[in-house]
């Protein structure tokens, strides 16, 4: 009954699994700025390059 008691008032998986949410949300954040940055470098490159002569 105490191994049940510890393990039940054992913090350190939760732990584990709040970082992971944290590193999920990050990357989420890092793919959303880098897709639209993207698209919008992509545009800039594609209106130079309609600019330049054939």
């Amino acid at each position: 009954m105490q191994l049940v008691n510890r393990l039940w008032k054992e913090e350190d998986g939760a732990t584990a699994v709040e970082y992971g949410i944290m590193v999920a949300a990050i990357a989420a954040v890092i793919v959303t700025v880098v897709f639209a940055v993207g698209t919008k470098t992509n545009k800039a490159f594609s209106i130079v390059n309609s600019a330049l002569p054939a």
